[in-house]
């Protein structure tokens, strides 16, 4: 088995390889580092720059954070330090209330991982590897990682941090669509063409956060272009609205789904709905994992798309900037159902019946884009490593299909109901544990939790 000349050394600390470097995995990697008796680190994704993922790598200045500067700070005990590295390290005026770019928010994580490179106290301890898992598989107390190039390791724990997965495929579309160049089926990863077919408009499927990022993208780009943007609902992210409040509600620490949505409307007659979502938003862990499986398929099939609405809001600015759109007819926002779509001479043939109609309707688009949000893990492309584990027994689906199987701390669980010995995960990819665990926010509360559980098991791991 090969081994980095680096990593010589290393071995006599348990070694702990991180899959994804994106914010989940950068957190787990630094509060593992941070422990002096702590394990070397690997690093490990196929995407370069390290530490960005796809939320933050965009160059775009109008992706906005849709979190306050002031609640971004990677460190829960440091609540200030993204806004200060603002200031000192960038010199830009960002307070605490306002909204700074995505692409700032991406160099100010690059910066924390140059640092710890260069700190006497963990660099020969964390290694980066740019590189792609194909394969775990369980060893005599340990791992062995197979990775894209050829090489294969043996680690003590292993972290799946793979951000959030791509959009699912477009059931709908034919073969000959799927394989146009004016069609995205990850908005992430595609390049717009320089010129569009005909005089249609855009279809941007969806109407989520990823929507109002890629519409801001199109309409600079295509500016004679309309947009039109279609979801089963017609729901569009609403909007932040002044300072947060200084005094929050105390948020209910148990019930139903219908009992937190009572005390969500009575709060919200009270201190307002956005006040009102921001008291409960600590608490929704909590919740959630009281529920039963019932109240949690309860919540997702009636409330979810109004909880994310509400819940994942945009800066004012972005807002203002997308009402703008809607305003100027640059942008509309359909509900209804995707039928067919099928390439036309001029673009897409798109069949699809609105909300309420019992007739189909018919347009001709320019270009479709996904926009319909991450798919479970194994659902989604590029989901090939979830896929191997699964085969393997390492690790399930959890009961709801939105992730895959863990507790709270991240600790996987197999296809026979037990836990993994030093097999964790951080991030949307346990979504189903924790619901809320897809921000900022909520990370950066787990990354110290799934460090101190790892780091417990290795201690055992070292004492047997």
């Amino acid at each position: 088995m090969t081994q980095l000349d680096s990593l010589g050394a290393a071995r006599a600390r348990p070694l702990v390889a991180i899959v994804g470097s994106g914010f989940s995995g950068l957190m787990a990697a630094l509060h593992l580092l941070q422990a002096d008796d702590g394990p070397s680190v690997m690093l490990i994704d196929r995407r370069s720059p390290f530490g960005l993922g796809a939320a933050y790598s965009t160059p775009n200045p109008l992706h906005l954070l849709n979190v306050r500067a002031g609640n971004m700070s990677a460190w829960p005990d440091r609540p200030a330090d993204f806004v200060e590295w603002l200031a000192k390290d960038r010199g830009l005026p960002v307070g605490p209330g306002m909204f700074a770019s995505r692409g700032e928010y991406g160099r100010y994580l690059q910066q924390m991982l140059a640092r710890v490179s260069q700190d006497p106290s963990c660099r020969d301890r964390l290694h980066i590897v740019p590189d792609e898992v194909v394969s775990i598989t369980p060893q005599k107390d340990g791992w062995r990682m197979e990775l894209g190039v050829g090489r294969s390791y043996f680690v003590d724990g292993v972290v799946l941090a793979s951000g959030n997965p791509p959009p699912a495929q477009l059931q709908v579309l034919s073969p000959r669509a799927r394989a146009s160049a004016a069609y995205a089926d990850n908005p992430w990863t595609w390049t717009a063409p320089k010129s569009l077919a005909g005089d249609g408009p855009i279809l941007v499927v969806g109407s989520g956060l990823t929507m109002v990022d890629v519409v801001l993208t199109l309409t600079a780009q295509f500016p004679d272009r309309r947009v039109i943007a279609l979801s089963r609902r017609g729901l569009a992210p609403l909007s932040h609205e002044g300072p947060p409040p200084l005094v929050m509600p105390d948020p209910p620490v148990a019930g139903s789904p219908l009992q937190m949505m009572v005390w969500l409307r009575a709060s919200a007659a009270r201190v307002g709905w956005r006040c009102a979502i921001d008291a409960i938003r600590p608490a929704t862990q909590t919740l959630w994992s009281g529920w039963t499986l019932k109240q949690k398929a309860q919540f997702l099939r009636h409330a979810r798309p109004w909880w994310d609405v509400h819940r994942h809001r945009l800066g004012p600015e972005v807002a203002e900037r997308l009402a703008g759109l809607c305003k100027s007819g640059r942008l509309s926002l359909a509900k209804g159902r995707l039928l067919s779509i099928d390439l036309a001479p001029d673009g897409f043939a798109v069949e699809w019946r609105g909300r309420g109609e019992r007739h189909a309707s018919h347009l001709t688009a320019c270009a479709v884009i996904n926009c319909t949000g991450s798919a479970p893990p194994f659902n989604a492309k590029g989901g090939e490593l979830i896929d191997q584990m699964r085969r393997e027994g390492l690790l399930r689906a959890d009961a709801l299909g939105l992730g895959v199987d863990a507790d709270r701390d991240g600790r996987l669980i197999g296809r026979d109901g037990a836990y993994q010995r030093r097999l964790y995960a951080i991030g949307p990819v346990i979504r189903g544990a924790l619901w809320e665990i897809i921000a900022v926010p909520d990370i950066r509360n787990q990354a110290p939790r799934l460090a101190q559980a790892l780091l417990c098991d290795l201690k055992v791991r070292t004492q047997v």
